[in-house]
């Protein structure tokens, strides 16, 4: 649930000062480094199918701490911020031909498990010596000057969303997760819907004030007319009477997009249990819901908010409820001004908004963040479970193709 020390925590991320920053990035490292060793204790030889929503967890890590370095320590005109020249050319690598193994924008996905990636006890004393140099030059940064730490944080939050990726791999895989800050919890009984008024939002940011990723500025203004939008994330209490309806084999229900996605896609995961008769993870035993949790089949707590669901599910289910998904403005909307009475911070939540530039967007100079994505893909907003605090801010904005079902994501409805 979203509240105040989630505020602080992303404050803390976008705002705060070095000595806050060091302490986050040691924080976000040690975390890595935990549920990767849970990947080793659980995967012989660090092996996983090629599959395109996976990736080699050798060549995750590696490209972890290559990413930090790259943008800091290697980065001549690391001071510059946002004003960086993106194509200067780097610093040599502490490890000889580091740019061709790990450079994401330049290493092809499938190419991934074929190439030869130092071992996990090399990539981890990779791993120490960079965070080393960037903790050197945080210590010598302008504590004043959003350039200066701009890169710092950047970093940071790359790792942030690496960890996640972990997390959702890992239940993917049917790797067990002990750490209880990465569960769903359960939810209360949904409360009354919250209207708001017409009015005027500010989407993003106007301006950059500490961080913000690029596509987030200049921001836009939206005029909204009156809407209604739940208090809280859809529970399985609620989708599932769709499922046990027959939902899922009711054409009515699904766009023909969505349609397509159910024809077209490959009925098994990489453990063979995606039945598209029903969400990812669940299975029906008799009256009961189970969902696979940890390598195993265990039983489903309705309670919890619904997730692992594409937007096509989530639209179908709003068709068949007479409800329709939220805007990013009205989301983002109801979460600046309702207060607590808005819960978020659960599942991240599929829009109806596309994930396209704001009037005057220009990229920053991690140019493959955004700008390749302004595809038609829609902007899912909040966060999930398996968030890292201090990445949840309401004006954050995620984005994935609309039939992804790995990434934990549900959504709210609004009045139709």
């Amino acid at each position: 649930m979203h509240d105040a020390s989630l505020t602080r925590a992303a404050e803390a991320a976008r705002r705060g000062p070095p000595a806050v920053l060091a302490a986050l990035l040691q924080a976000s490292r040690a975390d890595t480094l935990a549920t990767f060793a849970r990947y080793e204790q659980a995967l012989p030889g660090l092996r996983v199918p090629l599959h395109p929503a996976l990736n080699p967890p050798l060549w995750e890590l590696g490209h972890i701490g290559w990413f930090q370095a790259y943008w800091i320590a290697r980065n001549p005109v690391l001071a510059a911020g946002v004003r960086a020249d993106p194509e200067r050319p780097r610093h040599a690598p502490l490890r000889a031909g580091a740019d061709a193994l790990y450079d994401s924008s330049r290493v092809p996905h499938d190419s991934r498990w074929q190439l030869a990636l130092p071992d996990a006890d090399a990539t981890r004393d990779d791993l120490a010596r960079q965070l080393e140099q960037t903790l050197a030059l945080l210590r010598q940064a302008d504590a004043d000057d959003d350039d200066a730490l701009y890169f710092f944080r950047l970093a940071l939050l790359h790792e942030d969303m690496h960890h996640e990726a972990a997390l959702y791999m890992a239940r993917s895989l049917g790797i067990a997760i002990d750490d209880p800050r990465w569960r769903a919890p359960p939810l209360p009984e949904p409360g009354a819907a919250l209207a708001l008024p017409a009015q005027a939002w500010r989407l993003g940011h106007a301006a950059m004030r500490g961080f913000a990723f690029d596509n987030e500025l200049p921001g836009a203004e939206v005029a909204l007319a009156p809407f209604v939008i739940d208090a809280q994330a859809v529970r399985w209490a609620e989708f599932l009477p769709f499922v046990a309806a027959g939902g899922y084999g009711q054409p009515e229900w699904w766009s023909a997009a969505g349609a397509a996605w159910r024809a077209a896609q490959d009925v098994r995961d990489v453990h063979g249990m995606h039945d598209v008769q029903m969400p990812r993870y669940l299975r029906r035993d008799g009256a009961r819901w189970q969902q696979w949790r940890d390598g195993q089949w265990t039983a489903l707590d309705p309670r919890e908010p619904a997730c692992h669901l594409t937007r096509h599910e989530a639209e179908a289910w709003c068709r068949w409820a007479g409800r329709r998904l939220p805007t990013e403005a009205e989301w983002e909307c109801a979460a600046g001004t309702a207060g607590p009475a808005f819960r978020w911070g659960d599942v991240w939540e599929w829009t109806a908004s596309p994930f396209a530039p704001f009037p005057g967007f220009q990229p920053h100079p991690y140019r493959d963040y955004s700008a390749p994505w302004f595809d038609g893909r829609p902007v899912l907003k909040g966060a999930s479970h398996c968030t890292q605090p201090r990445l949840r801010d309401a004006k954050y904005r995620n984005f994935f193709p609309p039939g992804r079902s790995d990434v934990p994501a549900g959504f709210r409805s609004c009045a139709a």
